[in-house]
């Protein structure tokens, strides 16, 4: 893993590719997308993106843009199972940790506990993620386009749990309170 002297994603300017700026303008929830067998797997991986969208169909799909030179961009073909799990404000150092930012001593799947014995890891306090399948793999631009199905959703409504949203704007996270919330 490498851990960057700055932030790859902040806005430095004309420095900066144009894509990467007008792309760090477009705010984007934060998620964490994993693979492998189960929670305890060894060969699992996980990559934090923001690139991320929803088709809805029959059935829905989930679109996201990977690193091809990732743990987790060299771990999937079609058929692979995902998780995806949408983070929350209380999450920044799994999600830094995931996107090779900031040092996990012992690895960033030591930072919380897991769940998923028969799908890919799920923080054990998700409050939203779903289970799915790759069906397509496609290379766009320096990425890879990842078309996944979705065979299961969770997302927990209750008003006593509605966490701060974890969103990525212009190289940096922000805090969206819940709707009602501070």
């Amino acid at each position: 893993m490498t851990i960057h002297g700055e932030h790859p994603f902040a806005d430095a300017g004309g420095e900066k590719d144009p894509a990467r700026r007008l792309r760090g303008r477009l705010a984007g929830r934060v998620t964490l997308w994993t693979s492998g067998a189960t929670a305890r797997s060894p060969d699992r991986a996980g990559l934090t993106m923001s690139s991320v969208m929803v088709a809805t169909g029959d059935p829905a799909e989930l679109l996201g843009l990977v690193d091809p030179d990732s743990a987790l961009g060299e771990s999937l073909e079609v058929g692979s199972p995902l998780a995806v799990t949408v983070l929350d404000w209380s999450h920044r150092q799994l999600a830094d940790a995931f996107a090779g930012l900031t040092p996990a001593p012992g690895g960033p799947w030591r930072l919380t506990s897991w769940r998923g014995e028969d799908h890919p890891p799920v923080p054990h306090d998700a409050s939203a993620y779903a289970l799915a399948e790759v069906v397509d793999l496609q290379e766009v631009g320096w990425s890879t386009l990842v078309r996944a199905r979705l065979d299961h959703l969770s997302v927990r409504e209750d008003a006593e749990h509605d966490p701060a949203e974890l969103v990525h704007h212009r190289g940096r996270y922000r805090r969206l309170a819940p709707p009602g919330g501070s």
